[in-house]
């Protein structure tokens, strides 16, 4: 039971907590009497040892194991008796040695959210983000399904930017034979392509260029001189945009395919547009509640960022620098949710298994792999599914929002 609560701040608590002896002793006494139920002791029948005996073998386990059952009962009890809402494991500041048939006394530590005075959600307003797609949105869209779509073919003149040859080099010594390039891309400097610029099929010709020093080749910082022989040119060759085209994406013709490129642009525009009105929602909410942050969590999530911007692996920054410019963003962050966990459990909103079945289906549909791999990812990454719970949590509390808010014109 609660004897104390201190506050160390308003993100932390001490509560000196105490679990009564009786209580202690009667759960001992039952795993004892389950313990001689199922003890085989040579010389006496099955569950008719004599009770010094069991525990003699078996009374320290058994304390430990009540130990671990009772103590983290009693904690929970403690912080329902102190309506708080804990953030972080606790911390027991004070180690205690356990006696038989005496109180066990314990004082912990422990982060928990902060209480946010009149949450007010209501009378929000939020902007209009009108959607439109033009023409050159849907040609656009197009252009790329055909380049997505090119095929290369021999070419039989000189070499052009973008095109992809294949050359045989001499360079420091050393031969490279069948060395695929495509002209313009690479770690190779611009003064290395505008050599093979003009070239034709089984010419040989010479091509000295400067490596910068950040090059991510072995002439980072160097001017070899190349002995290049022209071997194949191809040239990328861009399908027509017509109805032959439009049937081999699996529609009629041209114009069912821009219908549907259309409602696509739509679909996603107003996504983009129900997200923008979210996070003006949100910066509302932040705007107007002022409280603590928990250092725990604030640090949890800097920490993930962090991890993020590693696993990228081409940022040279110390963490100290990484820190010091995501710390604002971490902490928005931090307080979003604080708020959104506050107007969920206000409003009653919860995540059932139909929403997580329909949130995996649409991760699943959208990089088109299978739900189990959205399940397998979820957990490699979080250890369990809390973590994309959580996000339809929001997700669920910001429509909430949305759909209460009211809607004015805007550009």
């Amino acid at each position: 039971m609660l004897k104390a609560l201190e506050d160390v701040s308003s993100t932390k608590k001490r509560l000196k907590i105490e679990v009564p002896a009786e209580a202690v002793e009667s759960e001992i006494k039952r795993g004892l009497n389950e313990a001689q139920k199922r003890a085989r002791i040579p010389g006496f029948r099955p569950g008719k040892a004599p009770m010094h005996l069991i525990e003699k073998k078996f009374g320290k386990e058994i304390e430990a194991d009540v130990l671990e059952k009772i103590i983290p009962e009693y904690y929970l009890k403690a912080i329902k008796e102190a309506d708080i809402t804990p953030v972080s494991r606790p911390v027991v500041e004070e180690s205690f040695d356990f006696k038989r048939n005496e109180p066990i006394s314990m004082t912990v530590s422990v982060e928990v959210r902060p209480r946010v005075e009149n949450l007010d959600y209501e009378n929000m307003t939020v902007k209009e983000v009108p959607v439109e797609v033009s023409d050159e949105e849907v040609d656009a869209v197009l252009n790329r399904l055909a380049e997505e779509r090119a095929t290369y073919e021999s070419a039989d003149d000189s070499v052009n930017a973008g095109d992809l040859v294949t050359v045989d080099y001499i360079v420091e010594n050393t031969i490279s034979k069948d060395v695929v390039l495509k002209v313009g891309s690479g770690p190779y400097p611009q003064e290395f392509f505008d050599g093979l610029i003009g070239k034709k099929k089984d010419e040989e010709f010479i091509i000295e260029a400067s490596f910068p020093e950040d090059s991510q080749t072995q002439f980072a910082g160097k001017r070899p001189r190349f002995e290049v022989k022209m071997k194949d040119i191809k040239r990328r060759n861009l399908p027509a945009i017509d109805d032959e085209f439009a049937k081999d994406l699996g529609f009629e013709n041209m114009g069912q395919l821009k219908d549907r490129v259309k409602e696509n642009i739509i679909a996603s525009k107003n996504r983009d547009a129900e997200r923008t009105k979210q996070r003006e929602i949100l910066d509302k909410l932040i705007e107007t509640h002022s409280f603590d942050v928990p250092e725990g969590l604030l640090n949890a999530e800097i920490n993930g960022i962090i991890g993020e911007v590693r696993a990228a692996g081409n940022d040279q920054r110390t963490d100290e620098e990484i820190i010091e410019e995501i710390k604002p963003h971490a902490e928005k962050s931090v307080r979003a949710a604080i708020l959104l966990e506050l107007i969920g459990e206000k409003e009653g909103i919860n995540v059932s298994d139909e929403d997580m079945k329909e949130e995996i289906l649409n991760i699943a549909r959208r990089f088109y792999i299978s739900p189990e791999d959205v399940i397998k990812y979820y957990t490699a990454k979080d250890g369990s599914l809390e973590g994309l719970k959580q996000s339809v949590f929001e997700k669920k509390v910001l429509n909430f929002l949305l759909n209460k808010a009211k809607i004015e014109e805007g550009e």
